[in-house]
């Protein structure tokens, strides 16, 4: 396979992950479904970070898009247009380690919830045999909102798995360009053939 191809195929398995990590971020912001407490600053300090909106989504695509025109034939798909790539591609690893970081902090410190009384993050300095993660009885110290501990995990656990697929493709677009920079992307060769 080519240079050339390689980027397309590259760029267009990154766009539906940009869109699962901006999607993930938007709806972490919603716990329960509930607007009120994104308004009332209900909401896992993580969330805020905003890891898969900046990191895995804007940081991401602008590279994806970019990556894909290097692998249109006179559009960038040149030795320059696959240099280019790589400082791109950098970007995008530089965004999926991002959201990697965030969402592992996520996974770390737990969801902030109610107790009793009290707005917390219950499950942040618990180690060991204690951890909530392999704990599950200790979920049930969220009263509020329902089910957080699952919609943390299943949001903030995509986020993990979708940005280290980006940060592996990105890094392949680094290797498949440095390819391109120094053998060129071979959509020459396929126009003399």
């Amino acid at each position: 396979m080519c240079t050339g191809k390689c980027s397309r195929c590259i760029a267009i398995t990154l766009y539906p992950l940009v869109v699962i990590s901006i999607i993930c971020n938007i709806v972490l912001f919603f716990p329960d479904g509930d607007v009120s407490y994104a308004k009332d600053g209900h909401i896992t300090e993580e969330v805020k970070y905003m890891g898969g909106l900046i990191g895995g989504g804007v940081m991401v695509l602008l590279p994806a898009l970019y990556i894909h025109l290097t692998g249109k034939e006179g559009c960038c798909g040149n030795r320059c247009g696959m240099f280019l790539s790589i400082a791109f591609a950098a970007v995008g690893v530089a965004g999926g380690l991002y959201s990697i970081i965030v969402a592992v902090l996520g996974l770390q410190n737990g969801p902030l919830c109610k107790t009793g009384l009290v707005w917390t993050t219950p499950f942040k300095e618990l180690t060991g045999d204690n951890n909530y993660l392999t704990n599950k009885t200790l979920w049930s110290l969220c009263t509020e909102p329902k089910n957080i501990v699952e919609f943390n995990l299943g949001l903030f656990g995509t986020l993990l798995a979708t940005s280290c697929l980006q940060v592996i493709l990105c890094a392949i677009q680094m290797i498949n360009g440095l390819f391109g920079c120094l053998c060129g992307t071979c959509n020459k060769e396929a126009q003399i053939a």
